[in-house]
């Protein structure tokens, strides 16, 4: 998938806690290799947490022959020690890294860090490494949820934009128009870069509720009372999330979209399904 025009798939993971979730971690990335992602993620724990899970994993994953990208969080980091990780995946040949304010971690108090918004790391960055990254930043179709509004969560969007990143990659949401508003309005504000719709499967009911409830993202109810009426039918429940989503996906990416970035969960099967529902070019 190499024109401009191709929707691009990418995949999100996060860093394996133990040996036996290292091997699954292996067999579903193997298995999602058929999709041929653009490039793949690792996530970043509150305040660097999985810092050397993250790397490992970025290592375990260029191994298997992907396109590697490390999530890299300001909050609670020093300038110099994000100069040193940076360095660390330079030193790999890791050429795109996904910018993150990030959160901050229980117990450590009120110490933000030496940059204190994602449009700070951005610039760090770039000055540090000139274009030696493909920076990738986050945005929010519903508003992030300790923002002030709608119109001061775009301006930070817009900012992040400007200081250098490259692309984005956004919350994820279950509503299409929301989407594609956001778009709209960045664009009128003069963004043209990639924003990458993220894609969430449903294939746990009470898990989708805490984490949308947690990170602000909307579950319409006409998806919550349809899950809460499968009860503890996981395949029902699978079944319905993947029709919805496929739904969804197909929708932005005839609305447009540039493509599709899928959350995994470190699980295959969800993907792989929805993927071989959408008509996507050979």
């Amino acid at each position: 998938m190499t024109d401009s025009t191709t929707p691009v798939l990418s995949l999100e993971f996060f860093p394996p806690r133990d040996i036996a979730a290292q091997e699954r971690l292996v067999r579903t990335a193997k298995q999602l290799s058929a999709l041929a992602p653009r490039y793949v993620s690792v996530t970043f724990g509150a305040g660097g947490s999985t810092r050397e899970g993250t790397v490992a994993t970025i290592r375990t994953l260029r191994n298997l022959g992907f396109d590697a990208a490390p999530h890299l969080s300001c909050i609670g980091a020093t300038r110099d020690s994000v100069r040193e990780l940076l360095q660390v995946y330079r030193d790999m040949g890791v050429r795109r890294v996904v910018a993150l304010r990030g959160d901050m971690p229980s117990g450590m108090g009120g110490d933000m860090g030496e940059m204190r918004h994602a449009s700070d790391l951005v610039a760090f960055i770039r000055e540090q490494t000139g274009d030696w990254f493909h920076i990738e930043v986050a945005a929010y179709p519903e508003m992030h949820p300790q923002a002030a509004s709608p119109q001061a969560d775009l301006d930070h969007f817009v900012a992040k934009m400007r200081a250098g990143a490259n692309s984005a990659i956004t919350q994820y949401f279950f509503n299409a128009d929301a989407y594609f508003d956001f778009v709209d309005r960045a664009l009128a504000k003069g963004v043209t870069e990639p924003i990458v719709p993220g894609i969430m499967p449903i294939t746990n009911h009470n898990q989708l509720v805490r984490f949308s409830d947690m990170c602000g993202a909307e579950l319409p109810r006409w998806i919550r009372l349809r899950l809460a009426s499968f009860g503890d039918d996981k395949e029902s429940i699978r079944a319905f999330g993947n029709d919805v989503v496929a739904g969804l996906c197909q929708t932005l990416l005839d609305g447009g979209a540039p493509g599709l970035h899928f959350y995994t969960l470190n699980s295959a099967d969800a993907a792989r399904t929805v993927c071989s529902r959408l008509e996507l070019p050979a």
